[in-house]
């Protein structure tokens, strides 16, 4: 009995050395803290073409523009056209009658001086004229252009035929070209504004004169830049860096974030140049990390759709 008694006792002394040992094993690893892993979402740089712009709207003229006059002063009789009508150069216009009283005198008929759309009628039938007012408005072909007045402060990126894309309302969803034709050589002193006119090209039928039109007149474009969502960037204590994605070097199953210092450019509708620091097809953190440090474990939530080229 002495012997078993010693025995049984051996047994639980050891056992309990066991559970004292595993206790504090428990301990030691609950007090090793562990690492936090993020979750972000992130997107891939992409090399392509940036523009920068200046929005403006303005309404479509004709591109240019004659007056029809008569040759003699007197009473409008006929107006032989309609706005909207094409006339071909020669074709009868309106018909002045100079009589006076006492005296008959045959029609002077004022015809086009060229071929093109009448725009305007300011001659109607009844009205007395003279040889100053016009009787009707032609525009000459097909061009149109649309007027715009830019602020003193772009006037210094103003050149000519600088490209421009032109939208309208009528048209959603549909951007037609065009470039800047003419510059007004002075500055309107009341407004400070400077007035334009932009061609516009390929419009066919569609386009009518007195439309409203919005234009982008393309100041700077670069091609073959690296460029990513500006919410990409960070800007703390004088640096302005990212966060890039890399494979944990110690479970390559897992990804980390390194900081990187970059040279952004030009700023563009939410669009970032980066002159230097990154390269395309880096993929980037562009939402989540502001709690982030450099080595950081994360979990990529959702990778969002690179911008266009």
């Amino acid at each position: 009995m002495k012997k078993i008694l010693i025995l049984l006792a051996a047994v639980l002394v050891l056992s309990g050395c066991e559970r004292v040992r595993e206790a504090r094993e428990n301990r030691t690893a609950a007090s090793v803290p562990q690492a936090s892993i993020f979750a972000v979402n992130t997107t891939t740089a992409v090399q392509g073409q940036i523009q920068d712009y200046i929005a403006l709207s303005g309404d479509i003229i004709a591109g240019s523009t004659v007056d029809v006059f008569s040759d003699a002063a007197g009473r409008i009789a006929n107006v032989h056209v309609n706005v909207g009508q094409r006339v071909n150069r020669g074709d009868r216009i309106a018909s002045v009658d100079p009589s006076r009283p006492g005296m008959t005198f045959r029609l002077s008929v004022a015809t086009a001086p060229i071929a093109g759309t009448v725009v305007a009628l300011p001659g109607q039938v009844g009205m007395t004229v003279t040889q100053a007012v016009p009787l009707a408005r032609i525009a000459g072909g097909s061009a149109l252009q649309v007027r715009l007045y830019v602020a003193e402060r772009f006037i210094s990126k103003m050149a000519m035929n600088l490209p421009c894309e032109i939208t309208f309302d009528a048209w959603p969803g549909e951007v037609f070209r065009g470039s800047i034709s003419e510059i007004a050589p002075t500055v309107d002193p009341a407004s400070r504004t400077m007035e334009l006119r932009v061609n516009v090209q390929d419009i066919g039928s569609r386009i009518k004169t007195g439309m409203f039109a919005k234009v982008r007149i393309i100041t700077e474009r670069k091609n073959s830049i690296v460029k990513i969502p500006a919410s990409a960037l960070l800007n703390r204590f004088g640096e302005q860096y990212l966060y890039v994605i890399e494979d944990d070097p110690e479970d390559p199953s897992r990804n980390i974030v390194r900081k990187r210092n970059v040279v952004p450019g030009i700023l563009i509708d939410g669009v970032l140049e980066i002159q230097s620091g990154l390269s395309p097809s880096e993929e980037i953190v562009v939402r989540g990390q502001t709690l982030l440090e450099d080595g950081a474990l994360v979990n990529i939530i959702e990778r969002v759709a690179p911008l266009s080229n």
